[in-house]
């Protein structure tokens, strides 16, 4: 009987932990489909901006502007910045590692660079590694709003007009299908090398508009592009919360169908078990009442 209780006693362990899992599956699932709604209702807006920076650069290709400079520094004197976006906790499967392995992977190629972390599994990641941090964004990874994407865009604009950086990336995930993330890697400063196809040469291809900048395309540029900025931030915020919300759905499910596979085997030994156990005391009666039989025959 003591193996039998053992065996009831982990049953009873692994439906208290699916009990879990499957309430994570269910937050999960609530926040992302809350996050695709932000996710779409965003990207009208970002795409808005990206096109009036577009139609905007067409008229004015040879504008000098910090924000559409053409670095032709060496490699070895830049500055790069980069922006990761992780999350605050584990249980989500690759979704965090893929990430931070990319980013260790480009920072080998540079030879000075800022990082800015977003979700306590990053800050832990690099600080456990000794790798200076320039911002860390507290809470930033567990509810994106637009706040955090303008207190982000702040510092990194600030370091990138003050020349503290030369370029900056941003590395995030976003979700490739529903069951499939993938680390995306954006560059998002200086904005020409950001959006290439705004090259000069282009222009004989692209209809000719009225296009008046007031009062000074300088001036237009300093407000459009810190919106596009924060935009291009807030909406990468949103898309790595629905791949983290998506990666956890994935492994909680996963968790689940494991445990199930456990209990069903589980339950099988325990009945054999006990089955076992019926016929051993069956055996020891019926054995018990022949012997007593035999021995009143006897006297």
């Amino acid at each position: 009987m003591a193996h039998t209780q053992e065996i009831k006693e982990r049953i009873t362990s692994i439906e208290s932990t699916q009990k879990i899992t499957n309430a994570m599956f269910m937050i999960s699932s609530t926040k992302l489909a809350r996050a695709k709604r932000d996710l779409e209702a965003i990207r009208p807006y970002f795409y808005g901006i990206q096109n009036l920076i577009e139609r905007m650069l067409r008229h004015i290709p040879h504008v000098e502007h910090p924000f559409l400079r053409d670095d032709s520094k060496p490699e070895e004197q830049k500055t790069t910045g980069f922006l990761v976006i992780t999350s605050d906790k584990g249980l989500a499967g690759a979704y965090n590692y893929n990430v931070l392995m990319e980013t260790e992977r480009l920072m080998e190629g540079k030879a000075n660079t800022v990082l800015f972390v977003i979700g306590e599994v990053g800050r832990h990641h690099f600080a456990k590694r000794h790798v200076p941090i320039e911002k860390y964004f507290h809470e930033d990874a567990v509810s994106p709003t637009r706040d955090m994407a303008r207190h982000i865009a702040f510092w990194i604009l600030e370091l990138y007009r003050n020349d503290r950086i030369d370029e900056m990336f941003v590395v995030y995930s976003a979700m490739k299908n529903p069951i499939q993330e993938e680390v995306r890697v954006t560059k998002l400063l200086p904005l020409r090398e950001t959006l290439p196809h705004l090259e000069p040469q282009l222009m004989a291809e692209v209809p000719q508009e009225e296009f008046i900048l007031q009062p000074t395309p300088k001036d237009v540029i300093d407000t459009v592009v810190p919106s596009y900025i924060r935009g291009f931030v807030f909406s990468t915020l949103i898309e790595s919360f629905c791949a983290e919300q998506n990666s956890r759905m994935l492994a909680m499910q996963v968790a689940n169908d494991s445990a199930n596979d456990m209990l069903h085997d589980l339950r099988i030994q325990y009945n054999r078990e006990r089955q076992a156990s019926i016929t051993q005391e069956i055996t020891e009666i019926t054995a018990g009442a022949n012997a007593r039989i035999k021995s009143r025959g006897r006297s």
